[in-house]
């Protein structure tokens, strides 16, 4: 198996986030930068599910011919545009 190219990168966290990231560390025997690692890779992937999500909800809304669901649609479109 081929191994990626890793890139050095110098972080600065907040006392709190430091905090829990050394935490989840112990809980699970791993280092804080192999938990940095998973949590940065699981924030990415959260940010395309919610962007693939905003574009179905957004093509949905486009194509809605009811005017319930296309209220409905663009309500939830604000929240996920805008947080609940």
């Amino acid at each position: 198996m081929k191994t990626q190219k890793q890139i050095r990168r110098s972080v600065t966290l907040p006392e709190p986030t430091a905090r829990k990231v050394a935490s989840i560390a112990r809980r699970h025997r791993l280092s804080d930068n192999r938990v940095m690692v998973e949590l940065i890779e699981e924030g990415i992937e959260a940010r395309k599910t919610k962007e693939k999500l905003f574009f179905e909800v957004a093509e949905r809304f486009r194509a809605s011919q009811d005017p319930a669901e296309t209220k409905r649609l663009g309500e939830e479109l604000g929240r996920l545009v805008f947080g609940e």
